[in-house]
């Protein structure tokens, strides 16, 4: 669970890390009866001591918004009912690689069973049509998730779950126009270039350094879109510097122009804290987020979701909110049930603690 902490400022390091908790509980991050992290992969995720950690959990113990269950680890209490409303009550809308996954590392078992839980907890409901930006049960688990783990805050709302990253390629040019120049990264996945091609929009390959894209290149392209893979991008293994990533959010800015984010590897990580993405460090006014569950749960599952700042709700649902959702009730319902239950989150965590081991 990332959580900046300022450690030369005047707050002390485990008060920082409580408010935060803290105010991830009442809005609906942590659910009443979810499990929080471990102290120490609290500590590790945040950079602060296991001490500083367990300093925070006994303070939201002792305030009643968590309680902790011997041998078993921390707990929430809080429950929506005395105070905040959650992201569901706020939008009611219900009633409508860095690290190369292989089969070995997917839990089939524990996939079979929770379909088959799936299946008997859903029923009939897997038959319905979807709404056209997904099952309004995953969009709220996609938000609850981002919001704990990489501090992103968006409502079910800004969600649109699509079959994979290449889908969602396609609509976010369609949304944006295809008459648009889009800039790339080079070299970057050739598929990228084949959909926005396919879609009638002209590419503008720019040339990278160990930082990311160089800034002669982009500040002389002609683009007015940016698609870029900040984090281990593909085949080039960079990741750009958060001084690079400022400097792209500073040519959006001053040029009026969009960045697509395609964050498809960041969750694997290996150094211990999730990197800060561009559309968390935009305030959600020009950046687009894509990532999928391809590598997080399983190849075969083309499913994957994007962020739209609240700006381009209207423009999405005029130009293509009438796309129908191309992912099958069944598997909605599985992911959803996949991340609230906590395995999607202790999979990631499985995968690192092997690449880390591996590493070292």
């Amino acid at each position: 669970m990332y959580t900046a902490i300022d450690k030369k400022g005047k707050i002390p390091a485990y008060m920082q890390l409580y408010m935060a908790l803290r105010d991830k509980i009442t809005e609906g991050a942590f659910p009443y009866g979810t499990k929080l992290p471990s102290k120490r992969a609290l500590a590790k995720d945040c950079g602060v001591s296991v001490a500083t950690a367990e300093h925070a959990y006994a303070l939201l113990c002792d305030e009643d918004y968590c309680e902790m269950r011997e041998r078993s680890g921390c707990y929430v209490r809080y429950s929506k009912a005395k105070s905040f409303p959650s992201f569901g009550e706020i939008i009611n809308e219900k009633e409508v690689t860095p690290l190369d996954i292989k089969f070995t590392d997917i839990p089939f078992s524990a996939v079979s069973k929770r379909m088959r839980k799936v299946l008997l907890d859903y029923g009939e409901r897997i038959l319905l049509k979807s709404p056209n930006n997904g099952a309004y049960e995953l969009r709220e688990a996609i938000c609850h998730y981002l919001f704990r783990s990489r501090n992103i805050k968006v409502t079910p709302g800004q969600v649109v779950i699509g079959s994979g990253a290449e889908y969602l390629y396609g609509i976010c040019i369609q949304m944006l126009g295809t008459n648009r120049k889009v800039a790339l990264e080079n070299p970057s996945y050739e598929k990228i270039r084949e959909v926005y091609g396919a879609n009638g929009a002209q590419c503008e390959m720019l040339d990278m350094d160990k930082e990311g894209i160089k800034l002669k290149a982009l500040k002389k392209c002609e683009a007015s879109i940016l698609h870029v893979t900040p984090f281990h991008s593909y085949p080039s293994l960079i990741t750009a510097s958060l001084q690079r990533r400022l400097e792209y959010l500073r040519w959006a800015r001053e040029r009026g122009a969009f960045i697509i984010e395609d964050d498809y590897a960041s969750e694997f990580l290996l150094t211990g804290t999730a990197p800060q993405t561009l559309f968390s460090l935009s305030g959600q006014e020009n950046v687009i987020y894509i990532n999928t569950f391809s590598k997080t749960i399983a190849p075969s599952l083309r499913a994957g979701y994007m962020l739209l700042p609240e700006k381009l709700l209207p423009l999405y649902e005029e130009r293509i909110g009438f796309y129908s959702c191309s992912v099958p009730m069944l598997e909605q319902y599985f992911i959803t049930d996949w991340i609230n239950s906590g395995d999607f989150e202790r999979n990631i965590n499985r995968k690192r603690h092997k690449g880390t081991s591996k590493k070292s």
